[in-house]
């Protein structure tokens, strides 16, 4: 007989180096506060404008806040492309390619993070998932600053906005969106 229970995703937990250790229910990672890798895709328009967007109020961790970065935590044994891409898809709808940028290290009260930061262009329309997204639209960078006095984000996600400002200026990000993707700071470009 199949039971209706839904079967609890799998998560991958990981040492201080980020390599996979063993592998858990999510409810225990988060309850636990194990270290776990993490996607994190910053969504730009052809217009250099970032994408945000506010967090529902049943999400485990920073239940409505907005944040910059789409994607999550990939399933156990999925490596961060697919997970960049698969969250990518499943949260706002469209099959935009992510280009890897950084790795980070996080760790706050909620969650220590190893993740990969990619970002991806598309101008829309998304189809926001409704377990996952409130709504979102496109803020200049110079309004981000602005609505972060007004509205609360998700720490990692500004993180990975504070690391990508600090690591590339204006005119990498500038490169970066519409004419090819910089892998790191200090290497050049390719299409």
């Amino acid at each position: 007989m199949l039971s209706t229970k839904s079967i609890e995703e799998l998560v991958d937990v990981v040492d201080s180096d980020g390599r996979v250790i063993a592998t858990v229910p999510r409810s225990v990672m988060r309850r636990q506060r194990l270290p776990h890798r993490a996607v994190y895709v910053l969504v730009f328009n052809s217009h250099g404008d970032i994408l945000i967007h506010q967090r529902t109020h049943t999400k485990d961790v920073y239940p409505g806040y907005w944040d910059l970065c789409v994607g999550g935590v990939p399933q156990a044994g999925e490596d961060f492309d697919r997970a960049a891409y698969r969250e990518t898809l499943e949260e706002i709808g469209v099959a935009a390619t992510p280009h890897f940028l950084f790795d980070i290290q996080f760790a706050d009260e909620h969650s220590i993070v190893h993740g990969r930061v990619y970002h991806a262009e598309h101008d829309g329309p998304f189809r926001f998932q409704q377990e996952e997204i409130i709504s979102g639209n496109f803020v200049s960078p110079a309004a981000l600053e602005r609505l972060r006095g007004e509205r609360p984000f998700c720490p990692d996600g500004w993180f990975v906005w504070e690391t990508f400002r600090r690591s590339y200026h204006e005119a990498d990000r500038k490169l970066i969106i519409g004419m090819g993707v910089r892998t790191h700071p200090n290497e050049g470009f390719r299409n």
